[in-house]
C-alpha cells in the first residue's frame, strides 16, 4: 500500500533553517515562553510543508496570531508522559488543517456538528474543514473540505479570502482524558461570499458520514459562544437578550435535512475536563469566533 503523503508543520525560529515540528512539542511555545498561549508568527506553505516563522528576524510576510488552550496537553505534557506514547505516534510529526469561516452577505457564518461516528470530536460544533493535500493551495483546500462536507460548490473568483488565525489542536483537548494522539497546526480561514445564507443553504448537501447538523449564527449569537471560556471555572455571565434557541437542520443518514432547533445553551457550554465530551462548540472554533468579531467591528 502507498504511504499517505501528509502537508506537516515545519518551525523557524531566529531565521533558522526550517525543520520538521515533532509531534510532542508545543508549537505555541517553540515561539514564546512556557506560559504564553498567544503569540505572533507568519506562514507559508512551500514545497508541501506548512512552515511558521518566528517575528524575531525571520518574518516571512504580515503576521498572525497562533494560540494554544491554556490546558493544551502539549504544554503540560511530562518527559515521562511523552516516552509512553507508541512510537507510531511519536514520529507523526505535526499536521496541518484547514477550516473555512464562510460568511454569508447578511453577515452570517456556517457552523456543522461533526458526525456521531467521527474518531475525533464527535457531535463537536466547528465550521467545515479539513486537511491540505499534496500541491494544493490552503483556500483551494478549503473550497475542496467545504464542498465534501456540505456540497457547497463555491469558485475562488467568487468569494475573497484572509488568514484569520492559527490554532494549536490536540485530541484528546486535555491530559485529564488521556495522551494526545493526534496533534494539529489548524488554519482559520474567512470567506466573504455574496450570497445570503438563505441563498447557501438552500445549496447545502451535507455529507451524512461527517456532518449531523448545520445551522447559521449571527454575530450576537457569537457573542454568547465566546463568552463561555473554555478552561475557566468562573462560569461569567452570557449577554444579555441571547435567545434560547436556534434554527437548525439535522443531518438524516441518507443526508435529507430536517428543520429542528437548537438551545443556545448548548453553543455556549464547555469543555469537560473529565469524562465523555458533550455537544459544544470547539476550543479552537472560539478562538476563530473571536476574530471574526473584531473584523466585523468597523461594519458596526
Amino acid at each position: 500500500m502507498e504511504k499517505v503523503r501528509r502537508v506537516l508543520v515545519y518551525l523557524s525560529k531566529e531565521s533558522s533553517v526550517p525543520e520538521c515540528a515533532r509531534f510532542v512539542q508545543s508549537i505555541t511555545g517553540h515561539f514564546a515562553d512556557s506560559e504564553t498561549d498567544l503569540v505572533e508568527v507568519s506562514c507559508s506553505l512551500e514545497n508541501n510543508r506548512f512552515i511558521l516563522y518566528g517575528q524575531d528576524g525571520g518574518k516571512r510576510g504580515p503576521g498572525v496570531m497562533l494560540k494554544r488552550a491554556s490546558f493544551c496537553p502539549f504544554k503540560h505534557i511530562s518527559k515521562s508522559e511523552a516516552v509512553a506514547l507508541p512510537v507510531g505516534v511519536q514520529s507523526r510529526g505535526v499536521d496541518v488543517g484547514v477550516v473555512v469561516l464562510l460568511q454569508s452577505a447578511n453577515q452570517k457564518l456556517l457552523l456543522t456538528r461533526r458526525a456521531a461516528g467521527m474518531s475525533i470530536f464527535p457531535n463537536v460544533w466547528v465550521p467545515p474543514g479539513g486537511h491540505i493535500e499534496f500541491d494544493e493551495k490552503m483556500v483551494d483546500a478549503g473550497l475542496r473540505e467545504l464542498r465534501e462536507e456540505t456540497g457547497l460548490k463555491i469558485n475562488q473568483e467568487d468569494i475573497s479570502s484572509q488568514i484569520l488565525g492559527l490554532w494549536e489542536s490536540a485530541y484528546p483537548p486535555m491530559l485529564s482524558r488521556g495522551l494526545p494522539q493526534r496533534h494539529h497546526i489548524v488554519t482559520y480561514i474567512l470567506l466573504h461570499t455574496s450570497l445570503t445564507h438563505q441563498q447557501l443553504q438552500a445549496s447545502l448537501r451535507p455529507e451524512p458520514a461527517e456532518v449531523s447538523g448545520c445551522l447559521w449564527v449571527d454575530a450576537e449569537i457569537v457573542k454568547g459562544i465566546v463568552s463561555a471560556v473554555d478552561g475557566e471555572e468562573d462560569a461569567g455571565k452570557l449577554p444579555e437578550n441571547l435567545p434560547q434557541t436556534v434554527s437548525m437542520w439535522e443531518v438524516s443518514p441518507e443526508g435529507r435535512l430536517c428543520p429542528s432547533v437548537l438551545p443556545v445553551s448548548i453553543l455556549c457550554g464547555r469543555a469537560l475536563a473529565v469524562g465523555e465530551d458533550v455537544e459544544r462548540v470547539s476550543t479552537g472554533t472560539k478562538f476563530a469566533l473571536e476574530l471574526w468579531l473584531k473584523t466585523m467591528e468597523p461594519q458596526r
